[in-house]
């Protein structure tokens, strides 16, 4: 004969087995409090792309701001062929182009240099100098250029002299990303390279870099995404000027940022407030899209251990 034996029904213990009042309370108060903050912080930028986008979308719907340049400054407001912008967006383009040719290499030898062969004080050192690097503000990085060019130098500045302040900027953001992405590549594979009898130096070539591959061009895009937008640089290194030019090693050059400032000094003029609009969205359009090529890139940046 068997008898059942009634269930007890036991007591939630707060913190054991489930969850008391106070701690649903705490836990909806502070949902609330995160997601109050994040509205509040999406408030500015919100405000800003907006006003940024309703005033300045509209010279980028002309053909001419994409093919002309503002040679005929003087003309009146209302000829639509002043509004180009094809210098400002080709020098910016230039001047990003050549700061990421010379601080790539850089970022990523020294990533490689201390992750896979850094030991000791000089690692150390050149750790604490990456990190210096990323706290100098840009108008620093464009004084010291300016003193080794022309103050020992004595060179004349030209559109280069821009990268090279925006490259001192570029090299630690882009070296810590890809550190992080050079430590991520498992251990086994460095091992079974070696098992195999290939240099450390193959194993990086051929073994490590192609692992992150991936995550390094996103670090790099982002890096290079950060130092586009830069202003300090370009107003003191790159003399502005309203004609095309496509050489970084002589004459001037024009930029977004340093179209802004020098159209905002006659913003009263119909013509010149669409210019600064015009050149401000533009460039959040262009940071934009190097910041979504990065994270589009980031999506197959993770190495599976």
């Amino acid at each position: 004969m068997t008898t059942t034996t009634p269930e007890i029904e036991r007591p939630i213990v707060p913190g054991l087995g489930g969850r008391s009042a106070s701690r649903t309370v705490k836990n909806t108060v502070a949902t609330a409090a995160v997601w109050l903050a994040f509205l509040i912080a999406l408030i500015p930028l919100v405000w800003i792309l907006w006003t940024v986008f309703s005033r300045g979308f509209g010279s980028l719907l002309h053909v001419s701001w994409w093919q002309k340049d503002q040679s005929g400054a003087g003309a009146p407001a209302f000829d639509h062929s002043l509004r180009g912008a094809r210098h400002a967006v080709v020098g910016t383009l230039l001047m990003g182009l050549a700061t990421a040719v010379i601080a790539i290499p850089i970022a990523v030898l020294t990533a490689i240099y201390l992750v896979e062969y850094g030991r000791g004080r000089v690692a150390r050192a050149v750790s604490f100098m990456v990190d210096i690097m990323s706290g100098i503000p840009s108008i620093v990085a464009a004084l010291f250029v300016y003193a080794v060019w022309v103050t020992t130098l004595g060179w004349t500045l030209i559109p280069l002299c821009s990268s090279l302040a925006l490259v001192l900027l570029m090299v630690p953001v882009v070296t810590r990303s890809s550190e992080e992405m050079i430590k991520l590549v498992p251990n086994e594979l460095r091992e079974a390279s070696y098992a195999l009898g290939v240099p450390k130096w193959r194993t990086i070539l051929r073994v490590v870099l192609p692992t992150c591959f991936s995550g390094i061009v996103t670090g790099a895009l982002l890096g290079l995404a950060r130092v586009m937008g830069e202003t300090a640089p370009l107003l003191l290194l790159a003399s502005y000027t309203q004609y095309l030019n496509q050489n970084v090693f002589s004459g001037s050059m024009a930029a977004l940022p340093t179209l802004i400032n020098t159209q905002s000094l006659n913003i009263a003029v119909p013509i010149a407030a669409d210019r600064v609009w015009g050149a401000a969205c533009t460039l959040i359009i262009l940071v934009l899209a190097m910041n979504l090529l990065g994270r589009f890139i980031a999506r197959f940046a993770k190495v599976h251990k």
